[in-house]
């Protein structure tokens, strides 16, 4: 190698000190420029001033120091052995590197490997260290086929306003929830898919609002407008073939906008108030319902004693009501033919109007 660079150098050297590249630098071959005596410029390509260039070695040239330079480099200088083969060992080392490391892939267990060559879409690598060709010819790129992805709408907690089927608008705040059902269409099928789920989340919500009151966006209804625009979203997706799965849509905050919120809340308040109150009767009806219920099983219980044995039962009741009713009066009770004498007891004396019961007479 080092006999190659002397030769190239030695030609090189030759042209130079042959005039130009057509042949020697005598004047009137051809030259349209006179001679070096004139007051024109000077042909370049004549003889220089003072005579031809002396031969022999004249200092290292440019040349000469960039080839020193590359013989240092690869071990190749004075002395050196020829640089050829450590040059052709580190290509091939080099070259190994490059093949292993481009053609051999390890894919975790949530991942799939998305394989394509020359741009094209070629297949899929399934959890493993899997094999493909090297780069640049086939290229793998990982998805996550198991991660739970979350679009938060709107961003940086903004304003989103939407109008509900009342007419009434609302500050709607939520988020969507997704992952990679299909890694093929989800790589090639759209352009930005991240994008493409929040606009179509957007748009499923509002034809969603749209055709609720505000009742129900504020309040019980936004378990159903979660469901019925999760269901919406992936019916759009799957017309896209955008490959992901919605798993849910949740609504965070449903308020009026900040310039009604005052008189909404003050309406929010009195709803809650009717309702509360409407509560409050209806648990006091069933309380008067409960109890009309049990006195009238009861009745129907004496009554059926009484068809068996109706004096009894009479006498009974009689009994029962009297007990009730003359503990708390001044009365003396005496049974025909057993009169017993009144005896003060407790330091009570009986009134000078005293109304004597005696059974079956009043005296």
């Amino acid at each position: 190698m080092q006999q190659m660079f002397d030769r190239w150098k030695a030609g090189l050297i030759n042209r130079s000190e042959g005039g130009g590249p057509w042949g020697n630098g005598n004047k009137g071959s051809g030259g349209s420029g006179g001679g070096s005596g004139g007051g024109g410029p000077r042909n370049p390509w004549e003889m220089p001033p003072g005579g031809p260039r002396p031969k022999g070695p004249q200092g290292p040239s440019a040349l000469d120091e960039v080839l020193r330079r590359l013989r240092d480099m690869f071990g190749g200088g004075d002395g050196q052995q020829d640089p050829g083969p450590i040059l052709k060992k580190s290509l091939l080392i080099f070259a190994v590197l490059w093949v292993v490391y481009t053609s051999v892939h390890r894919i975790s267990p949530q991942e799939e490997g998305v394989v394509t060559r020359l741009g094209a879409y070629q297949g899929k690598l399934s959890p493993g260290v899997g094999l493909t060709l090297p780069a640049p010819f086939d290229l793998v790129e990982k998805v996550d086929v198991q991660a739970i992805n979350t679009i938060n709408i709107p961003r940086d907690s903004g304003v989103n306003l939407v109008l509900t089927g009342d007419q009434n608008i609302i500050d709607l705040a939520y988020s969507v929830r997704w992952d990679v059902r299909d890694s093929q269409d989800y790589k090639f099928q759209l352009a930005q898919p991240d994008e493409t789920i929040r606009e179509v989340a957007e748009s499923a919500m509002r034809e969603v609002v749209g055709t609720v009151s505000l009742n129900d966006a504020v309040g019980a209804g936004r378990g159903q407008i979660e469901t019925r625009v999760t269901q919406r979203m992936q019916v759009l997706l799957n017309e896209y073939r955008a490959g992901v799965n919605i798993q849910g849509v949740a609504i965070k905050q449903a308020v009026a906008p900040k310039e009604v919120n005052d008189a909404f809340n003050e309406v929010t308040a009195a709803q809650q108030g009717r309702q509360a109150a409407i509560n409050n009767a209806n648990a006091y009806a069933q309380q008067i319902m409960s109890r009309a219920q049990g006195e009238a099983t009861a009745f129907d219980k004496v009554y059926e004693q009484y068809r068996l044995a109706p004096q009894v039962t009479r006498r009974r009741m009689y009994y029962e009501t009297m007990e009730s009713i003359l503990p708390n009066l001044d009365k003396t009770v005496v049974e025909p033919g057993a009169v017993a004498p009144y005896l003060p007891i407790g330091g009570k004396r009986m009134p000078a109007a005293e109304e004597v019961v005696v059974e079956g007479t009043r005296k």
